[in-house]
Order: C-alpha cells, then structure tokens, then sequence
C-alpha cells in the first residue's frame, strides 16, 4: 500500500534517521542508537530520540526528557528508552504514533535531527536515512525456521525487503566475523553494508554507577539475570571473561519485573551462595526501583557499546548526510 502510495508518507521539519530491523528482537538497536547519537552529538547536531515505547504501561505521546532531566519513569516510557534518555543526555519521547510523536518532540526540543528507534515497518513517517540492524547468528541460520515470516519464525517481513535499505550493518556482537551466506548474498548486491560488533566497556554497580572492571568479577560465584531476546550474547561475553555463569534466572525480553521475580532473585541469590548478581544495562533499569528490597545484595550491569570495523567510514557517510544541518 505504502509502495503503490495509497498509504500516505508524511515529511516533518527535520532529517530523520530510523534504525530498524528485519526479525523481533535482538539485532542490537538499542546501541545503535546510541553510537549514531554519540557520533552526531561530536558534531554538535541537535539530535532527539522517538522510540513507540515498547513494554511501557502508557499510551500515547510522552516527553520523556528534555536533556537534562528525565520526566517520567521506567515504566512509563519503556526500559529502552528509559536507558538511552539517562546514558545519551538528548530530548527523547515516546509515541506509538511516529508522525505525532515526532512533530510534537521537534515542537517541545526543537531538535532538527530525530533518530527513529525501531521504525523499518513504520512507514507513515518519512525517513531520510534507512539503517537495518542484522544480527549476524540469525543471518547464518539459511536453513533454520527462524528465517520465516512470523508466526512461523522471527521475521516481520523477508530479506526482499532490504531493497528500501540504505545501510546495513551486520552485528556480530561478540562472535568472529563470518561472510554472508551465498544464499543471501544477492539480497545485499549493491548495499551499503557495514560490520559491526560488542565491545564490553566494563561493569557497572546498579546503585551507585561506580565502574569495575571485567577482570574483577572473574572467579567469582555470580547469579546472572537478564530479560533480554537473545541472552546468548550477553552470557557469552560474561564466559568468555571467566566469569561463572552457571547460576543464571533467564526472563522474557523487556520483562517487567515485579516483587515476585525480585523475592525469587533473592532466593535464588542465597540459595547458590553467590557473590553478586550481574545483569544488563537494560535490566538494570528496571531493578533499581527495587533497591530497597535488595539493599543486601550487590547488583551490577554489563556495559556494553557497539562498533564498526569500518568505523570512519560510517561516521562520514552519517555526517555527509546531515551536513547542512
């Protein structure tokens, strides 16, 4: 509908740059929002956030932040977005409808660069840039179910649809390198692909933000918890660290935890004698309104940021892009 133009593509009165993805969940968006805002914020462009909010227990346009102070909570504008408005200090919002949310945020911030976070499928609002997150492990899996639209498997719609693409960026977050499977690669002729994966920048305490190093937890007994798509990454990296993963509670994407996980956490805390409880930035978000009840138990997130083997590469083709802005 939106390619024969029966659907109407609405323009607002800024450059917009949507970071998307092809499958639910787990292609690295999150941080790929943050790294473009980290590269336009070097250049001192006037950038803002709009995420739908996914997981949050509101409806409609919200402000989150305004840069300086973040108006709302966690789960009122979703675990995301909650992380990207503390970590990046940008104006940020939330709205399930991208045209209003949009015109709205340029009005409340007057930014005139809105990254679109999540938005390869919504195409009520017009994008300047199209950038595609893939994650390099689904991309290999040429033979699995994975690769069918859903419900059947992950994808929201097939690879075909990389043709409205203007970058791509292959995550391998922290695995080797790998080529694009022979059987995909005439999906990709003629595209601006990069590469790109996970660097672990250290850890982090939940309470206190006071930074360790990887090195520091190694050896020791530690009950990881994480509500992420994908966790195979993040437990990974802790693994590859010598970090023991062994005692591990592994919840659903975005997992809304209430006082029932956080009383299951402790038991299950005191229960295996472990040191800490590590996690993601993404749930650390969302424990630390729990900081009374687990005042006892240190807690600490994984920080992680997302980078690219052709990184000055991108930043001048991002930076052309905006240039007369």
């Amino acid at each position: 509908m939106f390619d024969k133009g029966f659907f109407k593509i609405t323009r607002v009165n800024a450059f917009v740059i949507s970071v998307g993805n092809l499958t639910v969940g787990g292609s690295g968006k999150t941080p790929a929002v943050i790294f473009l805002a980290e590269i336009l914020k070097k250049y001192s462009k006037k950038i803002g956030i709009l995420s739908r909010g996914y997981g949050r227990n509101s409806y409609g346009y919200i402000y989150v932040s305004d840069g300086n102070k973040i108006f709302t909570t966690v789960d009122e504008c979703g675990d995301e977005m909650y992380l990207v408005s503390d970590e990046l200090k940008v104006p940020t919002a939330v709205s399930e409808r991208r045209v209003v949310g949009a015109k709205r945020l340029i009005s409340n911030s007057g930014i005139n660069i809105i990254l679109l976070d999540d938005a390869f499928q919504h195409r009520w609002l017009y994008r300047n840039l199209d950038i595609v997150m893939i994650d390099q492990r689904f991309l290999l899996k040429t033979n699995n179910i994975e690769q069918k639209i859903l419900p059947l498997g992950l994808m929201r719609e097939p690879f075909e649809s990389l043709e409205r693409a203007d970058v791509i960026i292959i995550n391998r977050k922290f695995s080797e390198k790998a080529d694009i499977p022979e059987k995909l690669s005439d999906k990709f002729k003629d595209k601006i692909v990069f590469h790109g994966y996970y660097l672990a920048t250290g850890i982090y305490d939940v309470k206190s933000h006071h930074e360790f190093s990887l090195v520091e937890f190694q050896g020791q007994k530690s009950l990881v918890v994480c509500g992420i798509a994908r966790p195979h990454s993040f437990l990974s990296v802790l693994e590859n660290n010598n970090i023991d993963i062994r005692n591990k509670m592994l919840f659903p994407d975005h997992k809304n935890y209430t006082l029932k996980e956080i009383q299951d956490i402790r038991k299950k805390f005191y229960d295996t004698n472990a040191n800490c409880v590590l996690t993601t930035q993404k749930d650390a978000v969302k424990l630390i309104k729990f900081s009374k009840d687990l005042d006892d138990i240190d807690i600490y997130y994984l920080k992680i940021k997302l980078v690219l083997d052709n990184q000055e590469e991108f930043e001048k083709l991002l930076i052309n892009k905006v240039t007369d802005l």
